[in-house]
This record gives structure tokens, sequence and C-alpha cells, in this order.
């Protein structure tokens, strides 16, 4: 079985109360503590590996990103999902090969661009260019970002969601929407959906989003901000 073949039946015939679990790594360093950590598979969140390159979120080169993912995939032996943004303009076909060049299994594809979302049957089209280009070699999660740049009513999202599922998303992820509409997303959408977890303990745990709904939960860049806050902590202690 591929790892791309292990990271898709990880999403499939989950218990309610069990989502999958997926920490971004920024690094290799960090990748290889989640998968030390026991962490059966990785996703990247774009806007930490931004920070740990010095870029600011949406701003890192398409080159510069995809080494980052093959360094990551590399460290590590477990499935790696990258967060590539919108695409970085790449043709589907090149940003298939790209992708399964850097050691991928999965991508994020964002349904905005510059804070504006996409139209939607458009953003459909170009998902099932991936989804033609990749066949069963990429898990494709369709971003959702309604809660985000849109006017955040669940319906507009569950109809982005139908459009992508239907053009060959295997999971689709509409970024911060609130816990008590998980329930509402749940019932209309076909197949995995992914949920971002908060790390301030204000949120769901991991599990009580599972609870509501979510099969998939990752961090954003949570992690790399939470780790970032410890390191500010500890120099600042070098100081005194």
């Amino acid at each position: 079985m591929s790892k791309a073949d292990i990271f898709r039946a990880l999403h499939l015939r989950r218990a309610q109360g069990d989502p999958l679990v997926l920490p971004g790594p920024w690094d290799a360093a960090s990748a290889r503590v989640f998968a030390e950590a026991g962490f059966p598979a990785l996703a990247t969140p774009s806007a930490g590996v931004a920070a740990s390159l010095g870029y600011a979120d949406g701003s890192t080169p398409a080159d510069e990103m995809f080494a980052a993912v093959a360094r990551i995939t590399r460290a590590v032996d477990v499935p790696v999902s990258a967060d590539v943004e919108g695409g970085y303009g790449l043709a589907p076909k090149e940003l298939v090969e790209r992708l399964l060049e850097a050691g991928a299994v999965g991508c994020n594809l964002e349904d905005s661009d510059g804070g504006v979302l996409k139209d939607p049957r458009e953003q459909a089209d170009f998902l099932a260019e991936v989804r033609t280009a990749a066949a069963d070699a990429l898990f494709v999660n369709a971003r959702i970002d309604t809660f985000v740049h849109g006017d955040r009513d669940p319906e507009r999202a569950m109809e982005r969601a139908a459009l992508y599922v239907a053009a060959g998303a295997d999971c689709v992820y509409p970024i911060l929407a609130p816990a008590d509409v998980l329930p509402l997303l749940r019932a209309g959408i076909q197949g995995p959906v992914n949920i971002n977890a908060r790390l301030d303990g204000e949120g769901p745990s991991p599990a009580e989003l599972g609870a509501l709904g979510a099969t998939r939960v990752t961090f954003a860049s949570g992690l790399q901000r939470k780790a970032t806050a410890a390191l500010r902590e500890i120099a600042d202690g070098l100081l005194r």
C-alpha cells in the first residue's frame, strides 16, 4: 500500500469523536518530533512554513515552499500532506508533479485569493483538473474560505463543498467554521470534513470537534506560533 493509500485510509470509517488529528510541522525538526510522538501522518501549514523561512503568510515563493515540504517529507516515514495555498498559479499538471516530487501525499488548496473568494465553479474546475492529473496519488483537501472572507453563511459553505466534492476533492476544509455550525455542516457535506482546533484552551478539543462532526482536525499555524512563543520566553530568560 502506498503512503497516499495509507493517508486516504486514515480518513475513512472514523468513529464519531475520534477524528484524525494531524499536527502541522513547519520544518524537518518539528516533523520528527510529531512523528516520534506517534502521529500517523502530518499536514504542513503554509503560514507556519512561511514564518520558518522568514516570510509573511502568503508570501513564500513556490520554489521555497516545495523545497521546505521536501525537507519535511525526507525527515519522516509517515505520510505528509502539504498546504500549497492557492497553487501558486501553476497549471494543475505542474502543481501535481511538484507535489509528488516533494514527496507529499496530499495537498490543501484554498478557494480565495488576496482575501477575495474565488468563483466556486471555476475553483471546482481547477480541483477537477488537479484530481485528473493526480489520479489517486494525492489526497486533495479543498479549503473553503466563506468563514474567513465570505458572509459566514453555512449554506454557502455547503454549496461550495458540494461542488468541490463532485469535482473529486477527497475532503473539504471550512476553515474557522464556528463549532456550533459543525453538526449542520456535517449533515450537509458528503465525505470527510477538516476542522481546525485552537490551542489556547478556548475552543473545543479535537475529540469534541470529532463529536460535532469533524473527520480530521488540524491546527493551521498554531503549533508553530506556540513553539515560537515558548522560544521567546526562553530567550527573554537568557537576558535576565
